[in-house]
């Protein structure tokens, strides 16, 4: 009986653990992320929103170029006769990252020659075929990653706005400890979206006036659960706490939304649609966030919490306040993490159903071995939503309206991007 037991158990974690069954759409999305982590240094979870949405991108409309089923994100099909999908996905990946990663080119280009040299003849193309089919796939995604980098080099990512250092008001954002840095990100507040017509679209209205009950329930929360001492969280909600802050939002639901489509047997076309749906939302949603952020550049709790005295609150007392996690340095309204997370399980959930249970890995070290587990994406984006709280950095106003923007922005991406050219009906 025990034995058995024994078996059950590593069954389960062999399910969780299962590589995603190979495919280029996946294998060079994990080489994405893998090239962001690697990065001296790692690269942002706000700078990963848009390069994961270039690569999905290219290989979205390398892919288009040859079957031609859905309006392109940018690049019109053009591809010759009988191009290989395959060797397209996999040169349009690459073309992207090894100028978004140079320092990491000797490793890319590994990586691609092995890809193309496991592509055989499975694209339809008799055995004679195959290689003009690989070259003429490898010559259209190359074009296509060409286009997709040219064209978002000027979406606003550079150059750099002056440092932004907020004001001393009350509610208004200043640096923050421990290295008290200038606002981050400051262009994702005008950048040119992907698909949202504006970043302004979806800004929500505002954070809960400092005189407000809401903002007291807000304050007195994010004081008593997100204190560094953690005397108010369970050792669950350190744990999760930690879990969702060790790598970015856009890896982890990369790599959910790669487990679900798995579990359905989504073809590679089917993949790179979900894919890009994926990504093209949450860098929308960066995009929105970051714009409300800094319309409204709302203090974060680190310095409200200290300052509770002076906010004209009778139900906010000040006192010294140590967050759990060290604050991010850019405004409290709305949580990024919330914006983008909240965009993802928009997709997913319109893809695979509210009620889809899943498991989710980090590849962060820190977070070797932890397995979070849900029954639902709601399950999922309140937890996400607690663990931004309960790490003392945000205050519930900035996550609860932060998932509703990034949700909004996934229906709208869902239903005005990426449309089938011979009807508009749903597919995996």
């Amino acid at each position: 009986m025990k034995v058995a037991k024994f078996l059950l158990v590593l069954a389960v974690f062999a399910t969780l653990f299962t590589t995603v069954r190979a495919d280029e759409v996946a294998d060079w999305n994990r080489n994405l992320f893998e090239a962001a982590r690697l990065n001296v240094p790692a690269t942002s979870p706000l700078l990963v929103t848009r390069n994961a949405a270039l690569v999905q991108a290219a290989v979205f409309d390398a892919l288009n170029g040859i079957e031609r089923r859905y309006t392109p994100i940018h690049v019109e099909p053009a591809a010759e006769p009988g191009a290989s999908r395959r060797a397209a996905v996999v040169q349009a990946a690459y073309a992207v990252l090894v100028k978004l990663y140079p320092s990491q080119a000797a490793a890319l280009l590994a990586k691609r020659d092995a890809s193309i040299a496991a592509i055989t003849s499975d694209d339809g193309d008799t055995e004679s075929s195959a290689g003009q089919s690989i070259e003429r796939g490898i010559a259209w995604g190359q074009t296509v990653g060409d286009a997709i980098w040219a064209w978002r080099l000027t979406d606003g990512i550079a150059p750099a706005p002056p440092p932004y250092m907020g004001g001393t008001n009350v509610g208004q954002w200043r640096p923050t400890p421990p290295a008290f840095l200038s606002g981050a990100g400051v262009q994702f507040s005008y950048m040119t979206p992907w698909v949202i017509q504006s970043p302004s679209q979806f800004r929500p209205g505002g954070p809960p006036a400092v005189t407000s009950q809401r903002y007291a329930a807000d304050f007195n929360e994010t004081k008593t659960k997100g204190d560094i001492s953690g005397l108010n969280r369970t050792a669950d909600e350190s744990l999760y706490s930690l879990f969702w802050n060790f790598s970015t939002g856009a890896a982890y639901w990369n790599q959910i939304a790669l487990t679900l489509a798995e579990r359905q047997h989504f073809t590679l076309s089917d993949r790179s649609r979900l894919m890009a749906f994926v990504t093209l939302s949450m860098a929308d949603a960066a995009i929105g966030c970051w714009d409300a952020k800094y319309t409204y550049s709302f203090w974060r709790p680190v310095t409200a919490i200290p300052l509770g005295d002076t906010d004209g609150n009778p139900d906010t007392a000040g006192g010294p306040f140590t967050p759990f996690l060290v604050t991010p340095n850019h405004p409290d309204y709305p949580s990024g993490h919330s914006c983008t997370s909240g965009a993802a399980a928009g997709v997913l959930a319109r893809t695979f159903g509210e009620n889809s249970s899943f498991s989710v890995t980090s590849d962060a070290p820190e977070m070797a071995g932890v397995v979070r587990s849900y029954s639902s994406f709601t399950e999922a984006l309140e937890e996400i939503k607690n663990a931004r709280v309960f790490a003392g950095i945000h205050f519930r106003s900035a996550c609860d309206d932060g998932s509703q923007l990034g949700q909004q922005v996934a229906d709208y991406v869902q239903s005005n991007a990426l449309q089938r050219i011979h009807g508009n009906g749903n597919d995996k």
